[in-house]
């Protein structure tokens, strides 16, 4: 079993100021590696062999990505054929390449020889993690800068006593204990992250005695909850009952507030310790509400898990789609740039971003795999436009939370009847897998669409405090 504690560092002035050197050292090195590979590949494919005017040396990568001239350069160095004529040593990677130029790096910037080695290294491999989810369909690897490259991990020479712990090159370091490791737990690594009202460290245990935790299979499976997450409301179960959403960073209150700090921010004389101070203020207020997301996301994501089902459906939501600008809009006859909806869509992104769809996700399937129960994540087209009475889809059947169908008359609150078409979907997902013919599971029962039951369609008495708990 592998798992994550966090903790909050208390470490001295010394202490502190040496990590904010080593964020910046280590963002820098980041953001070279990262200029290094591209240099050293458009070399091959996009330029090709030429000569560096600096010192008139060739620049021609041989049978690699790579370049013989950067740090990530002569890829088969110590390569060595065995007496049956194989490679003993296979090609190495870019990231290996530059992990070994560390040495060279050091003494050619004598700084970084205080930086930890390890440290060093898992900086090269954040590069390599960042390549492979770039490889797997995600975003190209990004240069760094202080707003989102704040942390380092450690690997080796990690102890704990109590309320302290050692870091190598850093020393002994208190921290608030705020829960003990249990026994029969290694520390395998730890991150060291800073946040705007000070350090925190993420140890990483493990025991592998303990067995992890096994989802229930498919086949066991026979209640299921459909769920629809929404802005107005943050959560629609199907059995009719919803979960507010507090809106912590476009509320009134707290958009006045931060209208205030951040006008303050812009009125003070740039690079003075007053404008630090003031958007540190500014700092503070996006932690503040981001803990307290958090927290409320942890409540509702154990409310949504600890009921009495089998499976949580959810929506397999785009959510990086769904945030992404408008189209532009040119005319044709003058080239003018035509109102394309963005100023309105503002705020609609806004409000997703404020509600963290993504992370409640997330967490629900965190803890429904602590209790061995299933996520099942289903296609959310046109989820609230289809009637659950006549099957008819159309755009015009929703406004707002109300729908009614165009065709049959049918009508209902169109996020709840989203989350029963959720569920329905997810029930032919479980019934394709594991019932038999002429078997029907509990959750596949044809209910009458115009039928309310209080206790839930399930016939499951429901924790009715779940709205006052919530808010």
């Amino acid at each position: 079993m592998l798992t994550n504690y966090v903790y909050k560092l208390r470490p001295n002035q010394t202490q502190d100021l040496k990590m904010s050197k080593w964020v910046d050292m280590l963002r820098s090195h980041y953001n070279w590696c990262l200029n290094d590979r591209i240099t050293q590949y458009n070399q091959q494919f996009v330029q090709g062999d030429y000569s560096d005017l600096r010192n008139q040396i060739e620049a021609c990568p041989l049978t690699c990505f790579v370049s013989k001239n950067g740090a990530t350069g002569n890829p088969w160095k110590d390569c060595k054929v065995d007496f049956e004529g194989k490679l003993k040593n296979p090609r190495r990677s870019a990231g290996d390449i530059q992990i070994t130029a560390l040495p060279d790096l050091k003494t050619a910037r004598p700084w970084y020889s205080g930086i930890d080695s390890t440290v060093l290294q898992q900086n090269v491999k954040r590069l390599d993690t960042a390549y492979k989810n770039f490889f797997e369909g995600r975003g190209f690897p990004q240069f760094k800068n202080r707003s989102n490259f704040t942390s380092f991990t450690f690997v080796m020479g990690i102890k704990i006593q109590g309320n302290k712990i050692y870091l190598a090159k850093l020393g002994w370091m208190r921290f608030y204990n705020s829960r003990s490791i249990p026994d029969g737990f290694t520390i395998k690594a730890c991150t060291v992250r800073k946040r705007q009202n000070g350090w925190y460290v993420s140890i990483r245990i493990e025991n592998k005695s303990v067995p992890d935790y096994i989802a229930k299979p498919l086949k066991d499976v026979v209640k299921v909850i459909g769920c629809d997450l929404g802005i107005t409301k943050l959560v629609h179960f199907s059995d009719g009952y919803q979960i507010e959403n507090p809106k912590f960073s476009t509320n009134k209150k707290v958009k006045r507030t931060l209208k205030i700090r951040q006008r303050r921010v812009s009125r003070k004389v740039k690079g003075s310790k007053n404008r630090k101070k003031a958007a540190k203020k500014v700092g503070l207020l996006h932690q503040r509400i981001s803990d307290q997301r958090q927290t409320y996301q942890w409540k509702v994501a154990h409310k949504i898990v600890d009921r009495n089902i089998d499976a949580i459906a959810l929506e397999n939501l785009h959510i990086s789609g769904m945030l992404r600008r408008c189209r532009v809009k040119i005319e044709e006859k003058t080239g003018r740039f035509l109102k394309n909806g963005q100023s309105r869509k503002k705020g609609l992104n806004r409000s997703i971003s404020d509600a963290g769809w993504g992370e409640l996700i997330l967490k629900i399937e965190y803890l429904a795999a602590k209790q061995g129960k299933v996520v099942i994540k289903v296609n959310p087209k046109y989820s609230s436009q289809e009637c659950r009475n006549c099957g008819h889809i159309d755009k015009s059947n929703r406004d707002g939370e109300k729908f009614i169908c165009v065709e049959c008359g049918y009508h209902e609150h169109a996020d709840i009847g989203a989350a029963k078409t959720i569920r329905d979907r997810a029930s032919k997902m479980v019934r394709g897998d594991s019932a038999k013919p002429g078997v029907m599971h509990l959750n596949a029962q044809k209910v009458s669409p115009r039928s309310k039951s209080k206790c839930g369609e399930f016939g499951n008495p429901i924790n009715r405090d779940i709205k006052t708990a919530m808010s």
